[in-house]
């Protein structure tokens, strides 16, 4: 069956979005748990923790680019003709996730967590930076791929409620005083992970091979040396150049800052309930775990998605979120920390708002390379795939760092059972100060964000008019405005025989 004529069903979409239970579960746990798991039973500084986190990421950030073009350009190579461009890196990255066990184990030195942790990172990013681009791989319909999408993010909410449901019960079962439990929670996902890309493989296709790319395939074969070091440098550029699309600068700004506060609050509420509000780390996870209403949310918020669009979703997330992390410091001010009914209430109405910021983004994604195909004639799923991974990762990075660093010169001790009002009042600072900064701005570029469904839709007719030959004189006022809103280009610059 020709790939044109198959079908995007809930169930394909399901099967699609399995990877993002990994995506979303397993660094929903490394963000959780792994630094408070490095300063409590590694035997590692909050500096040494965090700098591990940092280095994996600033190198994987760097890794993820070429990843990327790699995988662009992975149809020219004999393993690209036999499994595919994308996929390939599917069926390889399963069985690779048992590097992710290692991370959980304790006695060993510095550099076996760095390591260790590398490693995933980059595993991690190529299976999934490939697998991002998949969606537009599949459909060009707005409908099909906010089913996909949607599927996607409802794996993804799934995968956050067990990544930290399923720590809670092991931690319970096992102690919050012993590693037991962190090594078992990593050794089960690990292998859940395995299973859910190798599903995803079964169930995806790619995009046939165009005259275009069969054109550019047979040229390739003749490169010389000098002809393939251009290439890289013009790959180089093309990175550079994803920044030109208007509606992508604004998109990575959201995207970036909006999860770098969720990680933020992930990586210091463990901190904040252990020590500032005086609670275990079963019920700190308990709370965290109520993230399961991500589920239904995020299966509104493929409906809402399509109805009042991204911009509205983006600002009832980030309102939700800055209100709840008010009423946590609340809770702390007050001292009513023993209320834990009332920190259940918080975190609910708090995981809704987090729901709908991790969903919105990735469903605005496969949008993005259509509003880049106006401006250059060319599909580059896989370049704005691997500037998004590397500029989070990168930010995720710096903002980790800091929070290792923040902690220890407040005077935070490892392993100590209370600490000091210094240490407290840093915690607490950067629970709401740095996560209400960074939603904010998220909030700031939300407002102007014009890519919808009509606008996409008005584009991306657009686009096949001037594909079929179609005269820019012809441009309709309305389609021209959207056109330069939406790519920040003059409608006389766009469809040009030159790329960006």
């Amino acid at each position: 069956m020709s790939n044109k004529n198959r079908k995007i069903t809930i169930a394909r979409g399901v099967g699609y979005g399995l990877v993002d239970l990994m995506g979303g579960g397993a660094f929903t746990i490394i963000g959780a748990f792994l630094l408070f798991f490095y300063t409590t039973f590694a035997g590692l500084t909050p500096i040494e923790g965090a700098s591990i986190i940092a280095i994996a990421r600033i190198v994987d950030a760097v890794a993820s680019l070429f990843i990327g073009g790699i995988s662009d350009n992975f149809h020219k190579t004999k393993l690209g003709k036999i499994f595919g461009r994308r996929r390939f890196f599917l069926l390889i990255g399963a069985p690779l996730m048992a590097d992710y066990v290692l991370l959980w184990v304790t006695g060993r030195s510095y550099t076996f967590y760095l390591v260790t942790y590398l490693l995933f990172e980059i595993i991690a990013a190529m299976v999934l930076i490939p697998w991002e681009t998949l969606p537009a791989e599949m459909t060009k319909d707005f409908n099909d791929r906010t089913k996909l999408s949607a599927s996607r993010m409802f794996i993804s909410a799934t995968g956050t409620f067990l990544a930290t449901f399923v720590p809670g019960r092991l931690i319970a079962l096992f102690g919050d005083k012993t590693p037991q439990a962190y090594f078992i929670n990593g050794l089960v996902f690990a292998i859940l992970y395995a299973i859910c890309i190798l599903i995803s493989h079964r169930v995806t296709w790619e995009r046939e091979l165009t005259p275009e790319m069969e054109r550019e395939l047979d040229a390739n074969q003749n490169r010389s040396v000098g002809e393939r070091i251009a290439g890289v440098v013009k790959v180089a550029g093309d990175y550079v150049s994803t920044l030109k699309v208007r509606a992508f600068r604004k998109h990575l700004a959201i995207y970036i800052c909006s999860f770098t506060a969720k990680d933020l609050f992930n990586s210091v509420f463990i901190y904040f309930c252990v020590y500032n509000l005086t609670i275990s780390s079963v019920t700190a996870a308990n709370l965290l775990s109520v993230s399961i209403i991500g589920i239904p949310v995020t299966i509104l918020g493929g409906f809402l998605m399509i109805k009042i669009g991204p911009g509205n979703l983006y600002k009832f997330s980030y309102t939700t979120m800055i209100i709840c992390i008010l009423g946590f410091y609340g809770v702390y001010i007050a001292g009513l920390g023993s209320n834990i009914a009332l920190l259940f209430v918080i975190a609910t109405i708090y995981q809704v708002g987090r729901a709908l910021l991790e969903f919105t983004p990735w469903n605005v994604f496969p949008f993005i390379p259509d509003v880049d195909e106006m401006i250059t004639r060319q599909r580059r799923e896989g370049l704005f795939a691997a500037v998004m991974t590397f500029t989070r990762k990168s930010s995720v990075a710096i903002a980790t760092f800091v929070i290792g660093v923040v902690l220890q010169n407040a005077g935070f001790v490892k392993g100590q059972a209370t600490q000091s009002p210094e240490v407290l009042s840093t915690i607490a600072g950067l629970l709401t100060v740095g996560c209400i900064s960074l939603l904010v701005v998220a909030l700031f570029f939300a407002a102007s964000f014009k890519l919808n469904k009509r606008t996409h839709g008005i584009l991306v007719d657009e686009v096949e008019r001037l594909k079929n030959n179609g005269l820019k004189q012809e441009v309709s006022s309305e389609t021209k405005a959207i056109v330069e809103n939406l790519t920040g280009y003059k409608y006389e610059k766009v469809w040009e025989d030159t790329t960006v």
